[in-house]
Order: structure tokens, then sequence, then C-alpha cells
């Protein structure tokens, strides 16, 4: 696939065409929304749906293939799977429950929510693989702004499921099947890689700007019409017109590519004969730029390098001319901050340490997220759209924000990005001390702060792979770190929470046990020893990353020494 030329629009065409795919990419977050009729439909027990919603987080995460497929296929054929993944998926759901095809195996069920889920991951690799390659100066903005959208994701649906869909279940997953199929073969087009530009861009800054504040309005848009919509009931044509304005600001970011558009006109020519012609090198040089391998085929670290560059080419000229003189016998291993192969970041204790920290952070509150409803009833909350708005909104700020301060600091302080996680993993141990204690009035603000620190895990997670362990190989390093979420549902959610409830729902409905019936369990016993265990992983993973933190701090002071971003040699492999 043919590369773009540098510093033009298709990459900020691509950048608005990615928000709506990682929107998109957000639908297992509406687990919550028809887990309650599945459950009451299909006579689950909360084991049952505990374990469905695994298989819901297996699906999202599970991306080792998406991970591979992303450096040998162009990121429309990604797309494509990921559609199709859609499509059958929650075809099969529909089908269950709304009693289409009467009793389809339950085992049937765990895999076709698995395999929709798994869509999420086909999309959200193809766009932020992409992205991140087409500007590897901003990575951390790239990554919060990405994965902003992607948090948002869920107060999005939960707009369209209570507006549009009327609250129905299943409307909703008719409208996960189709209509994600639908805007994948509309986008998949503009989603392609490009060449990045070769030095800082003041212009770029104030375009992530702009969409930063656009993503910031877009959410405080949503959380404010869920509520009023929920306290007023608006008539439908109020509520209809609320969604429309919420398609609208979803188009915000492409009027980066249109002002593009129109101050491209406006260039004068004299301007434009005077940047061409400075020297006939510098001409030849850039004509053979464009005409060479597809972006990061052979090393994704030496496109970019500024001023830094004249000393690499010219440190790797002098290792090619040992190479060939025999001077260089052996090949040496990349050091942290350069392109890893995946075997050779296996074998680092960088990579497990922040593996295991991420579990922690994510595992914990997508078990939360998973057995949001049943805690909202548990609890005296039986409407949940308001809990799951609120959840998405703070996921959503988490994200964007943690990509903000994170770059900040690492720019102007070196400070790794990982002290962040220490901060938020700290913040969820008092958390889930809250969950806990059950106070009245606490949960709203329980689940807004849980948001919160669980949106920065990711934000944070994205960019600090690709700064330890390269690019190149980054959908592959990416897919891996992302299982941490569903091990940790399995763990935490699967095998503890679904535990938990079953066993005090059982206590309190001994006189009436009936065989499979689906029954409720009301109270603060329902999950408090799930919270409590939550806490104590979130300790451990809160010392596990003070020593990552530690450990890391020489490479950020390499890449960020001088307040901006320089890639090191690569090793040659």
């Amino acid at each position: 696939m043919a590369n773009l030329k540098a510093g033009t629009r298709p990459p900020w065409v691509g950048l608005g065409a990615a928000v709506w795919v990682q929107i998109a990419s957000g639908n297992a977050y509406n687990f919550p929304l028809y887990s309650h009729s599945l459950k009451s439909v299909l006579g689950f027990n909360q084991h049952q749906l505990t374990m469905l919603g695994v298989a819901n987080d297996f699906g999202e995460n599970v991306g080792l293939i998406p991970g591979i497929a992303c450096n040998k296929f162009p990121p429309w054929v990604i797309l494509l799977i990921g559609a199709l993944s859609c499509f059958f998926g929650y075809g099969v759901l529909w089908l269950a429950l709304s009693s289409k095809v009467q009793s389809l195996p339950y085992w049937l069920l765990c895999v076709a929510l698995c395999v929709a889920t798994n869509s999420s991951a086909w999309l959200s690799t193809a766009v932020l693989v992409t992205n991140m390659r087409n500007f590897p100066l901003s990575r951390g903005t790239v990554a919060g702004v990405l994965k902003g959208y992607g948090g948002i994701s869920a107060a999005v649906f939960t707009e369209i499921y209570s507006t549009l869909l009327r609250n129905s279940s299943s409307k909703l997953l008719v409208f996960l099947a189709l209509g994600i199929p639908v805007l994948c073969f509309i986008v998949m087009y503009f989603v392609r890689a490009c060449t990045p530009a070769s030095g800082e861009d003041s212009s770029e800054h104030a375009h992530f700007l702009f969409t930063q504040g656009a993503l910031i309005v877009l959410g405080l848009y949503v959380l404010t019409t869920t509520i009023l919509n929920h306290i007023f009931h608006f008539s439908a044509p109020v509520s209809n017109t609320f969604l429309v304005i919420m398609v609208v600001l979803l188009m915000a970011p492409f009027a980066i590519p249109i002002k593009m558009t129109f101050q491209r006109m406006r260039v004068s020519k004299p301007e434009m004969h005077h940047q061409l012609v400075e020297t006939p090198d510098s001409v030849i040089q850039e004509d053979n730029a464009e005409k060479t391998e597809p972006l990061l085929k052979s090393s994704s670290s030496t496109t970019i390098l500024g001023s830094f560059r004249e000393n690499v080419e010219a440190s790797e000229v002098a290792m090619l001319l040992a190479e060939g003189e025999g001077a260089v016998k052996k090949k040496r291993r990349p050091k942290r901050g350069e392109d890893f192969r995946f075997t050779e970041a296996l074998i680092k204790a960088d990579f497990w340490l922040l593996f295991f920290v991420y579990f922690v952070g994510v595992g914990s509150g997508v078990t939360v997220l998973n057995n949001l409803a049943q805690i909202g009833i548990s609890q005296g909350v039986h409407d949940t759209t308001i809990l799951l708005s609120l959840f998405s909104f703070c996921n959503f700020v988490g994200r964007l924000g943690g990509g903000i301060v994170s770059e900040h600091f690492v720019r102007s302080k070196t400070i790794p990005r990982t002290i962040w996680m220490t901060c938020t993993q700290v913040m969820m141990i008092v958390t889930y001390l809250l969950f806990a204690s059950a106070i009245d009035g606490i949960l709203y603000a329980a689940t807004a702060l849980l948001g919160i620190c669980y949106g920065v895990q990711f934000s944070i997670m994205i960019p600090t792979v690709s700064e330890l362990f390269g690019l190149k190989h980054f959908g592959l390093f990416y897919n891996f770190m992302s299982l941490g979420n569903p091990l940790g549902a399995f763990l935490f959610s699967g095998l503890l929470a679904g535990y938990v409830y079953d066993t005090e729902a059982a206590k309190q409905q001994v006189p009436n046990l009936l065989s499979n019936s689906s029954i409720s369990c009301l109270g603060p016993n329902c999950f408090r020893l799930t919270f409590l265990v939550l806490a104590g992983a979130c300790g451990l993973g809160s010392i596990l990353s003070i020593i990552l933190t530690m450990r890391i701090r020489p490479v950020y002071e390499m890449l960020y020494a001088g307040g901006s971003f320089r890639l090191p040699q690569t090793s040659n492999h």
C-alpha cells in the first residue's frame, strides 16, 4: 500500500475517521445494557452471567491475531474482519434474546459474545496502530484522544439506546450487528498509513488541542443530556434533536482537514516556490523519500529524527562498514527505547512489570463494570443507565486526561508515564473501600472516581509500550498487554465476584431454592468481599508500579532530553 505525502490532509482525515471507529470499538461496554435481559429471559444465574461477562472481555481484548495482522495487511482488511465479527456475533445473541431461535446452548452464546466483542480488538488495533505511526511525535496525545473516544463510547451507545432504541435490548443487538459493519465500510478508505512529518509541527499541536476540546465538549454534552432525559423524560422530538447534535459533535475532528484545505488554497505561489528550490539535493532527497519502502517496514525509528538523525545515520553507517569488514560478528540486542521483537521483549522484566500493573488496574476495574447492574440493584439503584453513563464519562476523562498530563510531564520533567498508574491505583484502593462500605449516596461518587482511574490505565500503557519497545511491532505488544483485561475479568469477576454474589443470594433465598431460577442479591454483602480483594490487588499493583517507574526513569531521560522526543539508534535485526 503506497504511503501518502507527509504533512498533508490524509493523516487528519484518517484521525477523524478513526474517531468513529474508536466509538464503534467500544461496543463491548454495552454488556450492562443487555446483561439483565439475558439473565431474565434465558434464566441465567449470576455466575453464568459473570462468565458471559468474562467472554465479553476476552473477546474485546484478545487481539494477538490483529496485532500480527496489522503488520501484514492494510488497515481496511483489519476493519473488514472486525465488521464481520460484529455482524455474526451480535446476530446470534439477537436470535437468542428475541427467541427467534429456541434453546441455544450456553456455550454457543459465550462463543458468540466473544466473537462479537472481538471486533473491538480488530477495530481498535487498525486505527490505533495506524495513527500512532502517522503521528509518532505525539504518541501520548494520540493514545489519549483515541482511547478517550473509546471511553466515551459507552455514553454514546447509552444515548442511542435510550433515545433511538427506546431502551430495547433486542433492538440494541440489531443495531450493533448491522450499524457497526456499515460504519466500517464507510470509513475504511480513509484509515490508511501516511508518511509522518520529519520534525516538530506547531500546527499539529494546535490541531490536537482542538480535537481534545471537541472531545471534552462531547463528553459533557452526552453526560448532561443523559441525566436530563432521565429526570425530565423529554418528548421524542427533543430527544432526537439531542441525538442529532451529538452526531454533529462527533464530526468535529473533520474540521481540521477542512481547515487545511482552505488554508492551502490561500498559500501564495512564491512561498511554495521558495520552499521547493532551496537546493537541488534537498529536492532529490525528498522525491526519493516518497519512493522508499512502506512506513516502518525496515525500522520504525529512522523516519523522524530531526537534528538527531545525522548522528544516528553516521553511527549506522559505521556499524554497517564494521559488519562488512568482519569486525562485528554478532548483532547486539536492542536496548529499551529501540525496536524489539516480541520474543526479545518477553525476557525483559520491564515488560512483565508493566503487564502485571496494567492487569491489576484494568482487571479490577472491568470487574465492577461487568457487574455494575447488579451492584446498583444490590444497593437500591435499579436504573443503571445513569451509572453506566457516569462511568463512561469519567472513563473518557481518565483516558484523555492521562494522555495530556503524562505528555506534559514527560516532556517538561522527563517523568515516566507509569507514575500516573501508581497514583491512580492508590486512588482505586480508596474507591474499592468506598464501594465495600455501601454508604448511602456513595455509589455514584465511587463509580465516577473508578471510571477516571480505570481510564488512565489505558492512556498510560499504550504510549509506554511504544516508548520502551518501539513502534515496529507495536500492534502485537499492545494487544498482548490488553490480555490483562480479560485475565483480570476471569479471576476477579468470573471466579470471585460471581461466586460471592450467588453465595449471598442463596443465603437470602433459602426457603425458595428453585433449580435454575434467576435470583437477585440485595445488600452490601453481595460484593463486599470482592471489593476488599480488589483493594488488596491494587495495593500490590501500586508497589510494582513504583518499582517499574524507578527502573525506566533513565529511558525517559534519554528519549525526552531537552523537552522533545528523540528516537535512539535502532538495533540491527
